[in-house]
């Protein structure tokens, strides 16, 4: 292992996914059971680094916090940031009920994985397209991933293995950049401390 970080979430499934995707960077994955703070804001990118610099003060640790939202276009977006919120209060069949009836099924998930390693602060980006599926399929993943159906594919993200997701979800990529990343960083940091 070439470095320990810390996730500071409570979901056991998002800890997979990443110790999945970090593993390929020799990157050790360690769930930090702190309290995520939530900022409100329409920015993925500033919920999850607001969060990351609370758990850091908290920990005093390399830590990282993951924040991803479904937005679907002819909802305007709906339910994006609040993606949590929405699918523990009208869940999967909520959003498909909103969506009976619209013919545009269009909608995209994205990933904001923030890291706070000091002296860095440092936001990833992930987006995967596709659409929203007409009924519920696969019981695998979590969230709204039994009605998301990427570009490219005819399955929704539930009728997945977490290998199959991780080669196109949006936290696979946000979690891919921060893994190259730290790669170089730790790299440099190692030569500085060699000369």
């Amino acid at each position: 292992v070439v470095l320990r970080v810390y996730f500071a979430t409570s979901n056991e499934n998002k800890v997979r996914e990443a110790s999945h995707v970090l593993k390929r960077y020799n990157i050790e994955v360690v769930s930090l059971p702190v309290k995520k703070l939530e900022l409100q804001s329409s920015s993925l990118s500033e919920i999850s680094l607001y969060a990351a610099r609370y758990a850091y003060v908290k920990a005093r640790l390399p830590v990282f916090v993951e924040d991803s939202g479904l937005f679907i276009e002819a909802l305007r977006g709906f339910p994006g940031p609040y993606s949590s919120f929405v699918f523990k209060t009208i869940g999967v069949n909520g959003i498909l009920k909103l969506m009976s009836g619209i013919s545009n099924r269009k909608a995209w998930f994205e990933s904001a994985v923030a890291i706070v390693f000091p002296p860095y602060e440092k936001v990833f980006v992930g987006r995967v397209h596709g659409k929203i599926a007409e009924q519920a399929r696969g019981s695998s993943g979590f969230g709204f991933d039994p009605i998301f159906i990427p570009d490219g594919e005819s399955r929704t993200f539930g009728e997945m293995s977490l290998e199959e997701k991780s080669k196109l979800s949006h936290r696979a990529l946000a979690l891919a950049k921060l893994g190259e990343w730290l790669e170089t960083t730790v790299a440099r940091i190692k030569l500085k401390h060699a000369k």
